[in-house]
């Protein structure tokens, strides 16, 4: 890929005006459309657009990189743009980006934009060509940048490549010429764009200062390069991961490995390279992970942020369940006002949704259990997380299903179980390897998770939902802004746990004894306020959510106002503290509201949509506002910002 032929002077736009994100892209579309790069503005806006609801191409450093591939581009193009005061482009590291880069490439140009997204990326790694970036006045400045900048990494590619091939051969023919240390390094990153490359740049380059040998393996959106050979991986003193995913592991069974997330490969290059070279990283083992003397080690991701990527990465995975099944179930509400509840069209859209939601928990501790076990782990936590949602405590007279906290339980324990059995098996003789993935970490893990599910976590919420249900029992319907109030509360702690089903079930009762639907009115606002507030969050603090949470937030609009409390779920296990806390205090004024204000509405479901049911249909609806904005405005205040993550 050669760069200097993308970087066209009749594109770059030395004096950016736009001052937001949003006129900052349309000012660069607009550009590319004059000089004829697109075609269709509209679709190559789109598809940016897309790209940056992913995740933010603001990589940091004053530098963002919007980049979309479609039929609309006709010819590859880099653009240059720069911005002398700098525009909020919610870059990962919370500073204003200076220096644009948007990339476009034809439909099938094969990669052609994510080569150019690499070849970029390991030149700005170069704190002297940002400056002097941004010190440039003229288009002619920039392209000789730039020029000059290529020609001398290309020159010092091939120096580097042929230095390597050389010590390979020393190397094989056992050779002591050149005594310098060696070491290998894995870059990685979510997105696999710029920030694995511009680790291997900064690792290659501080290694070159220190007089180390290093190479450097890219698990980019390309796929991998510059694989490491197993010669390579056992001549070296030792290992750098530098990554934010996973990366082929067993391969450095039993050398002193560092394993770090990729800022660091870019941050702490020196550091790294250290610890390596002296061999004063932990030693690795495939099987069980690394072991250390020294459990604090400096090598180890902190014990919270592991906690926190296995916990996302459940999250991640179940929210399309969410999302998906949540509309559908909403789509069905409108038609049961429209078509009736026998209608075959509303039982299609309720069941499928329905369907959807019933793999909520077993995806979300299946997943994490993945995180942490890896593919042995799989089973265990699906099957966790389906008894986490079912009553399965048999002997129990009380029947509770877990909810999502048990199926958070169910994930962790579900990992650390196949990290213990890995551990405890791996002594076991070589030829019993092949046994261990398709009979003993399935049969084994499932009977441990399945025992500590079905003989502790579920007998556990089943007690704490008949504790419950029998005090709401003895308040009866005497204070009814108290009950209200509490039953509206409850809605929101777990939702679909214990507390959720012990308010909701208490109020069917209530409904089917004396066909009086206060009650319900109390528990259907108390459940349509979380995902609300959560939507209100994040349409107005969109800066403390990622992109994928802005996103998520939308749909929560839908599923608030369908009574689909199991929107905010993701949300909840991913920060429980804010969105609990804050759900609950707008629930519980929501709850309490109804029953001050006498509304009525006797209907078990349906949210929104049975407004035309209520006694009070404003009353209603103003109950379900209130509650919802107390909510939304004390989590998006009291919520820390986001987490700034390389990508």
């Amino acid at each position: 890929m050669d760069l200097k032929q993308l970087l066209l002077k009749d594109a770059m736009i030395m004096d950016l005006k736009a001052t937001t994100k949003e006129e900052a892209i349309e000012e660069m579309v607009d550009k590319y459309y004059k000089v004829g790069v697109i075609n269709d503005k509209d679709l190559y806006k789109s598809d940016i657009l897309k790209r940056e609801a992913q995740t933010s191409t603001g990589i940091g450093d004053g530098i963002a990189m919007p980049h979309a591939r479609d039929k609309a581009v006709q010819r590859a193009t880099v653009l240059f743009a720069k911005s002398a005061k700098g525009i909020d482009y919610e870059s990962l590291d919370g500073q204003p980006a200076y220096l644009f880069f948007m990339i476009a490439a034809p439909d099938g140009a094969d990669n052609l934009h994510l080569q150019a997204l690499a070849a970029l990326s390991s030149l700005l790694i170069n704190p002297d060509l940002v400056a002097n970036l941004k010190k440039a006045t003229t288009k002619d400045e920039v392209q000789k940048l730039f020029d000059d900048a290529m020609a001398a990494k290309e020159a010092k590619d091939k120096a580097d490549e042929a230095k390597q091939a050389a010590k390979n051969k020393a190397a094989e023919n056992n050779s002591n010429e050149d005594e310098k240390p060696f070491v290998v390094a894995v870059t990685a990153c979510p997105t696999g764009i710029a920030h694995t490359y511009m680790a291997e740049a900064a690792l290659k380059e501080q290694a070159e200062k220190m007089g180390v040998d290093i190479k450097v393996e890219t698990n980019g959106s390309e796929g991998v390069k510059h694989k490491l050979t197993s010669s390579e991986i056992s001549r070296a003193a030792g290992v750098i991961i530098a990554a934010d995913k996973k990366v082929d592991m067993p391969r450095f069974d039993g050398k002193h490995l560092v394993n770090r997330p990729v800022s660091d490969g870019i941050n702490k290059a020196e550091e790294l390279i250290n610890l390596a070279t002296e061999q004063k990283a932990p030693v690795f083992h495939s099987e069980g992970g690394a072991v250390s003397d020294d459990e604090d080690s400096a090598e180890s991701k902190s014990l919270w942020s592991k906690i926190y990527a296995d916990l996302m990465n459940g999250i991640s995975n179940m929210l399309p369940f969410v999302v998906g099944g949540g509309i559908l179930m909403a789509i069905s509400f409108l038609l049961e006002s429209s078509v009736g509840a026998h209608s075959q069209w509303f039982l299609f859209f309720n069941n499928v949704g329905n369907y959807a939601f019933s793999f909520l928990i077993p995806v979300l501790a299946a997943y994490i259990a993945v995180s942490i076990g890896d593919r042995p782990a799989l089973l265990p936590g699906f099957v966790g997380g389906y008894m986490a949602s079912q009553a399965t405590a048999s002997f129990v007279s009380s029947k509770s299903p877990a909810g999502f906290i048990g199926g958070l339980l169910a994930g962790f324990i579900a990992g650390w179980t196949v990290i213990f059995l890995k551990k405890s098996l791996k002594n076991l003789p070589k030829s019993l390897d092949g046994l261990k993935p398709i009979l003993l970490y399935p049969v084994l893990s499932l009977l441990i998770v399945g025992a500590i599910m079905y003989f502790a976590v579920d007998p556990v919420f089943a007690v704490v939902n008949h504790a419950i249900t029998a005090f709401l029992e003895t308040m009866g319907t005497g204070n009814a802004v108290v009950l209200g109030t509490l039953l509206g509360g409850m809605m929101a702690i777990d939702m679909g746990g214990p507390f959720n089903k012990a308010a909701y079930t208490f109020a069917i009762g209530t409904f089917t004894a004396t066909q009086d639907g206060a009650l319900m009115a109390a528990v259907m606002v108390g459940g349509m306020i979380p995902p609300l507030a959560i939507a209100i969050a994040t349409t107005f603090w969109k800066n403390k959510f990622t992109e994928q949470e802005r996103q998520a937030g939308l749909s929560n609009y839908v599923l608030g106002l369908s009574f689909i409390t199991e929107g905010a779920i993701p949300f909840a296990a991913g920060d429980p503290l804010h969105v609990i806390v804050s759900s609950v205090i707008g629930s519980a004024i929501g709850g309490g509201l109804t029953q001050l204000w006498g509304v009525n509405v006797p209907a078990p479901h349906g949210g929104i949509f049975v407004t035309p049911l209520a006694n009070k249909p404003l009353m209603y609806l103003l109950a379900v506002i209130i509650g919802a904005v107390i909510s939304g405005v004390i989590y998006g205040i009291w919520k820390p910002a986001k987490k700034v993550e390389s990508k």
